[in-house]
């Protein structure tokens, strides 16, 4: 991605920050991605004024980061949005930050770092608190999290436009799922919402957010992420309502990622605007985080639609990833020999995948590949205070500084709670209790958009509904099973417990035994109550 840029980019790397230390120079980070317009745009105005190219060159060594590539990196020196525009140290350390920049504006900035690095040197240089290795606000997990989380569905609720918040306006997909069960009415309201403005009526697909707060003009970027988000989201509300409306954008959307984004082997990262002479800019790069988020969308709608594309696409991703990604329970974040491995967001997604394959498709295969995988992040990014690590505590720039990102440990909880289900080991349940617990005495600050906090400190307060199916996955008690409208329930298939032909449902030591699809429900409907 240059667009018309005449600086002469270096790539992330520890060969930049020892380029800068040999110059005494500060490190210009552009932190980018193909589907941002705005980076685009600042390419071909900033950093193809020649004047502006040619200060950067002389006096800085600039570094090209692409978020999606690189997202720790982008997680320690996003400075609000895309572009972000950071200067620092040789050792990473921020001198100066903005978002998109014009030719007038990077001219100041440049000017202002110089003047504080000719002055300071090193010492220009900070680390940003979150950085800071303090000890996370760890507390006890109670009902009071569960408490305020709801109240805040209420609290910062847009009764006249729906969503929470004002502009913008993003989706808050985990938000609506926490709202499924809790606040049904908001839920639903939104994912309306979130169709009317969001979602493209022509090509499928979901846009990231909306500028407005009548969910108006969206950044028309669309990313498999948020898209499988999305899906999931939109999936659960069919199955709590039966209602096409919440169906059909579902499916549509699977279309839209199949024909869109598709390589060949897995499903590419995301899809921006093009320039007006020219189709859209499409990056077909698989990454793990958003892969994994995929197949376990994918699977949830095969789950309660029977759809053949979804669990086909779910299976050839599925596999691509346990052939070209995971090694030994270390995932890669893309195929190939410069991708960061041991990255929080693609080990917690991938044994949440291979959970939810083993649920879904009976795939005994999955279940080992999900074991290894968090028996590996488990061992490599746990601290002593239970919080999980983003990555390995190494790596140029801030990479060996400490982060601790709530909705990671929020992702590898939830998928370990469901492990230790299938798996009978309580352990993994303990592993997310103690993840849980490490934020928890924080947790009257936590707002809406970390609903997903509440929905997972509440799955480790009560015993989980658990169906085990003694037939093997695709038979009327299995698809039964899928079907019950708790989308936090974990089934076991194929199980050699229960005699064949029947289903045992659970919560905690109160079960009881069924033969027929509408035996089960009426189980789940007396116990769950």
């Amino acid at each position: 991605m240059t667009d018309g840029t005449r600086v002469e980019w270096r790539d992330w790397g520890a060969a930049a920050f020892e380029e800068a230390r040999r110059r005494g120079a500060p490190v210009l980070l552009a932190l980018t991605a193909t589907w941002c317009g705005d980076c685009h745009e600042m390419d071909a105005r900033t950093y193809g004024e020649p004047r502006i190219a040619a200060n950067l060159n002389d006096g800085f060594v600039p570094v090209r980061v692409d978020v999606d590539r690189h997202p720790r990196v982008r997680e320690r020196y996003n400075v609000g949005g895309f572009p972000s525009t950071v200067f620092c140290t040789p050792d990473g350390n921020r001198i100066a930050g903005a978002g998109f920049l014009g030719p007038d504006g990077m001219r100041q900035v440049i000017d202002s770092v110089r003047e504080r690095w000719d002055a300071s040197g090193m010492d220009a240089g900070r680390v940003p608190r979150a950085l800071a290795g303090d000890p996370t606000p760890a507390g006890e997990v109670t009902g009071r999290i569960e408490e305020h989380l709801a109240g805040q569905l209420d609290a910062q609720f847009d009764d006249e436009f729906g969503g929470w918040g004002d502009a913008p306006k993003f989706p808050l997909p985990r938000t609506v799922e926490f709202a499924l069960k809790r606040d049904r009415a908001k839920a639903r309201q939104t994912l309306d919402a979130v169709t009317r403005g969001l979602f493209d009526e022509a090509e499928g697909g979901f846009y990231r957010y909306a500028r407005t707060r009548d969910w108006g003009d969206p950044d028309r970027a669309k990313l498999l992420a948020d898209n499988a988000a999305l899906v999931r989201a939109f999936a659960h509300a069919y199955c709590y309502t039966g209602e096409d409306a919440y169906r059909r954008p579902a499916d549509r959307t699977v279309e839209y990622l199949i024909d869109a984004l598709w390589n060949g082997s897995a499903f590419g990262g995301s899809q921006g605007p093009g320039a007006d002479d020219t189709g859209p800019r499409t990056d077909l790069t698989a990454y793990a985080d958003a892969n994994t988020l995929a197949v376990d969308a994918l699977l949830v709608l095969t789950s309660y639609t029977d759809s053949d594309d979804p669990r086909e696409y779910a299976r050839r991703t599925l596999s691509t990833l346990r052939e070209d990604f995971v090694d030994d329970g270390t995932v890669r974040h893309w195929d190939g020999e410069a991708a960061p491995t041991l990255v929080l967001d693609d080990q917690a997604h991938t044994v949440a995948a291979g959970v939810r394959a083993a649920q879904v498709l009976g795939d005994d295969d999955a279940l080992s590949m999900a074991r290894r995988v968090a028996d590996r992040t488990i061992t490599e990014l746990a601290g002593d205070d239970g919080a999980f690590r983003d990555g390995p505590a190494s790596g140029p720039g801030l990479l060996d500084r400490p982060l601790r990102p709530l909705d990671g440990n929020v992702a590898v909880a939830d998928a370990l709670i469901d492990l230790a289900v299938l798996t009978g080991e309580t352990r993994y349940r303990e592993v997310a209790r103690d993840a849980v617990a490490a934020f928890a005495g924080a947790w009257d600050r936590f707002g809406v958009q970390v609903a997903g906090y509440g929905a997972v400190a509440a799955r480790l307060r009560r015993d989980p509904l658990t169906i085990t199916v003694a037939p093997g996955a695709g038979s009327d008690l299995h698809r039964a099973a899928l079907r019950v409208a708790d989308h936090e329930a974990v089934v076991v298939p194929g199980a050699t417990g229960p005699d064949p032909g029947t289903a045992v449902v659970a919560v905690g030591d109160r079960s009881r035994t069924v033969s027929t699809p509408a035996d089960l429900a009426d189980a789940v409907a007396a116990l769950a109550a």
